[in-house]
């Protein structure tokens, strides 16, 4: 993982340095356009930036030489927008300002706020915020129960892109998702924020899916969803100095409710902290529903502080009874370390490791544990279910020492 991570890094900061070449480059187009000077954009928070965009987007995209696109300071009204590639060279986004989706949920046709699709040798930075004014959508009859959160509209969509970094910029209150990467290729997440009640619903910080090569570094995020989640045909993903809180931790998951799911392989993730969250490091999987794998999975040096379920592997994961639960889980899980995870638990389950009985989880492992809870419960405890962990270092609970109760508690 670290020679692949290293290499892709690599090759992140060779694009950047094109990118950064831009200003003062002639022939070909290229060097830096400027929405409000040149394309007549208005920072009064009503006039749609969409055109304005849009135009110097052509312009970018058109040009052979590395181009960046600069909305100023201010605060910025857009209606929607889909940045279409593939384009000619080397693309930055530089958003110094604020920019404000529609409040209504109903302005959306499509379930997307602002799309890039397709592009390579792109980078989004400068500072900005994205504010997706889902405060209305939070409270939409129904959405709780996900029947309608799924058409509302993500935040930020990145589709299909080739070698790309999202770097110094805040993701806010969308009505969905807040960022969402799918059949993307070496993509980098660094200083990315995300900022969302813990009541907004359905409102992952980004997930991730069918995507190589993913890094999110040094990034705080705080939702009413999980922080990250992963879903299938991920794959070499790296997630390093995240801090979570409030939200429902980081998720791989939940897997095996679709048919032809792709595997689930290489995550590594590394000095997280979890503050306040649902759940702390997480696998999820739907029982009797549809087959798949998961690989080489590895959680280390992790803090959590007062986590409901700092460390779980769920394979009856059954969100509002819509499940066979009588079933076993058709997702196979293998290669999975958790090392180095302390804190405190907010209850007693601070281990919940429940495997398939039909395919039961293989070569995992539990090193160097070291949970606390106090509380009229009990002790925090350790529970097992059709797995047998290989344990090293410290276990503080005991390693699968409690028993199953006859119904686990669920988990969000």
């Amino acid at each position: 993982m670290a020679i692949q991570f290293n290499f892709v890094s690599s090759m992140l900061i060779l694009v950047l340095l094109s990118i950064s070449s831009v200003e003062g480059q002639g022939g070909g187009g290229g060097g830096v356009i400027d929405v409000v000077a040149k394309f007549g954009a208005k920072a009064d928070e009503k006039t749609d930036l969409s055109k304005p965009l849009l135009d110097a987007w052509k312009e970018a995209c058109a040009s052979t030489s590395p181009s960046k696109i600069v909305i100023p300071k201010g605060i910025y009204f857009l209606s929607t927008a889909t940045l279409d590639g593939p384009c000619k060279a080397p693309i930055e986004l530089q958003v110094q300002g604020t920019v404000k989706a529609p409040a209504d949920p109903g302005a959306f046709k499509e379930p997307k706020w602002i799309a890039f699709n397709r592009i390579e040798n792109f980078k989004l930075s400068g500072g900005g915020v994205f504010d997706g004014q889902g405060t209305t959508a939070y409270k939409r009859e129904g959405c709780k129960g996900h029947d309608y959160c799924g058409s509302l509209p993500i935040n930020l969509r990145f589709d299909f892109l080739t070698n790309a970094m999202i770097q110094d910029i805040t993701t806010k209150d969308s009505k969905q998702f807040q960022a969402n990467v799918l059949g993307c290729e070496n993509i980098t997440f660094e200083h990315f924020t995300v900022s969302a009640p813990d009541e907004s619903p359905n409102t992952d910080g980004i997930h991730i899916g069918r995507s190589d090569g993913v890094n999110v570094l040094n990034s705080e995020i705080k939702t009413g969803d999980d922080c990250v989640s992963i879903g299938d045909g991920s794959k070499n993903l790296v997630i390093n100095g995240v801090t979570c809180g409030p939200g429902h931790g980081i998720s791989i998951g939940s897997l095996g409710l679709f048919k032809n799911e792709e595997p689930v392989d290489g995550v590594t993730v590394k000095n997280c902290t979890m503050t306040n969250t649902s759940n702390g490091v997480r696998i999820k999987t739907w029982p009797g529903a549809e087959p798949g794998t998961c690989s080489n999975i590895h959680f280390e040096d992790i803090t959590v502080t007062n986590v409901s379920s700092p460390i779980i592997i769920d394979q009856k994961y059954c969100p509002w009874n819509k499940c066979k639960i009588n079933e076993e889980s058709k997702v196979k899980l293998s290669n999975i370390s958790f090392k180095n995870i302390h804190g405190t638990s907010a209850r007693p389950e601070a281990v919940k490791i429940i495997c398939s009985a039909t395919l039961p989880c293989e070569n995992v492992e539990l090193a160097d544990i070291e949970i606390t809870h106090s509380g009229p419960t009990g002790p925090a405890v350790s529970q097992c279910s059709n797995v047998k962990p290989k344990v090293s270092g410290k276990q503080n609970p005991a390693a699968c020492s409690a028993p199953i109760p006859a119904k686990p508690t669920p988990t969000a």
